[in-house]
């Protein structure tokens, strides 16, 4: 075959690198997955995420995952369904966030709303509060201006987290490349063609670096709550800016989810991470449904010292870059904080 005949998308090149490979079924300490969705939020058809609660329980049991976080809950009826699904039938295995509604933007007096909204999810039994991505890049006020995470107007609604107890796991932006041309430049270039609406290279969006600012703006501002940054703090392609978040903010968390393609390229980086900030980094894998194989991925990146595997067994070209990833081997002390302790203490309810 000739090498203008190849087309990008049937290249599947097989790896002729003799590694080690271990297959990790059971977190080394019962861990708290604390990024994963179990509601009817993210569904195509309002269906339940888990169809089988029990079942879910049995993969739990047999990959020593003792709690999940659940970041679907909502507000209203919502939330109280996931609340009846979950924490209130198996308490101390499950704890459903909840949203507010930052459509009400698009009418003054927003923020008042939302804080009563806020105070109402609490008192019903949310453990926390998820912030996603459309924040910044999708809630318009009511001139039609993208409503960016800092903004001023939704002080109130983070205040009151902070007075509530609740942490803030926010997600804000994406990968870098998504705000970068769809060209041959383009790491992502594949995914991107394969979900065009992941997009945010068009400048009617906030850029990268604006968002990130918003970020950190929005922490600094509200000492007293906890933040969790999603996906590595939002910016799993640079660790050291990573670090210096959590150096200057001590009410700065960040999970891993859907992030070992980012960290497992950089193994050296990512476990000095780690060891610098071994009390702020929380396991999770915003996998879902969860499924033993993800969990074993997770499992082997943080425990073994493996190299060169995929980082989606499902995938092994790598649904989100063509590149293999190297297991970081943590220490037992670092390893039991980011499976379970550091979640423990941010969440009570998983204690």
């Amino acid at each position: 075959m000739r090498l203008d005949e190849l087309l990008l998308r049937d290249y599947r090149p097989v790896p002729r690198l003799t590694a080690s490979a271990r297959r990790v079924t059971r977190a080394r300490f019962a861990a708290i997955d604390a990024h994963n969705h179990l509601g009817r939020w993210l569904s195509e058809d309002e269906r339940w995420v888990i169809a089988d609660v029990g079942e879910l329980l049995e993969l739990m049991e047999q990959t020593n995952v003792g709690g999940i976080v659940n970041l679907d809950g909502r507000w209203g009826s919502e939330l109280e369904a996931n609340l009846d699904r979950y924490d209130r039938a198996h308490p101390g295995r499950f704890a459903t966030f909840c949203h507010v509604d930052f459509g009400e933007c698009r009418q003054p007096g927003f923020g008042d709303r939302l804080v009563s909204s806020l105070e109402r999810s609490a008192a019903a039994g949310a453990k926390g509060l998820k912030v996603w991505k459309n924040l910044g890049l999708g809630f318009e006020d009511d001139r039609g201006a993208l409503i960016l995470p800092d903004d001023e107007r939704l002080s109130d609604v983070f205040h009151a987290a902070g007075e509530l107890e609740l942490p803030v796991l926010i997600h804000t932006a994406d990968p870098v490349a998504f705000f970068e041309p769809v060209d041959e430049r383009n790491e992502r270039f594949e995914e991107l063609c394969e979900h065009p609406d992941w997009s945010f290279a068009d400048h009617r969006f906030p850029r990268f670096g604006r968002l990130m600012r918003a970020l950190e703006s929005l922490i600094a501002a509200h000492p007293r709550t906890r933040f969790i940054g999603a996906h590595v703090g939002c910016n799993a392609e640079d660790l050291g800016w990573v670090s210096r978040m959590l150096d200057d903010h001590a009410n700065f968390f960040v999970d891993i989810g859907a992030r070992l393609g980012e960290l497992g390229r950089q193994p050296r980086a990512a476990a000095r991470l780690v060891a610098r900030h071994p009390d702020r980094v929380l396991f999770g894998t915003d996998a879902f449904p969860p499924d033993a194989e993800t969990y074993a991925t997770h499992f082997r990146f943080l425990e073994t010292d493996d190299e060169h595997f995929p980082y989606a067994e499902w995938d092994p070209c790598g649904p989100q870059g063509r590149w293999a990833i190297s297991a970081l081997a943590l220490p037992d002390p670092a390893l039991s904080a980011v499976y379970h302790d550091n979640a423990a203490r941010l969440i009570a309810a998983l204690a």
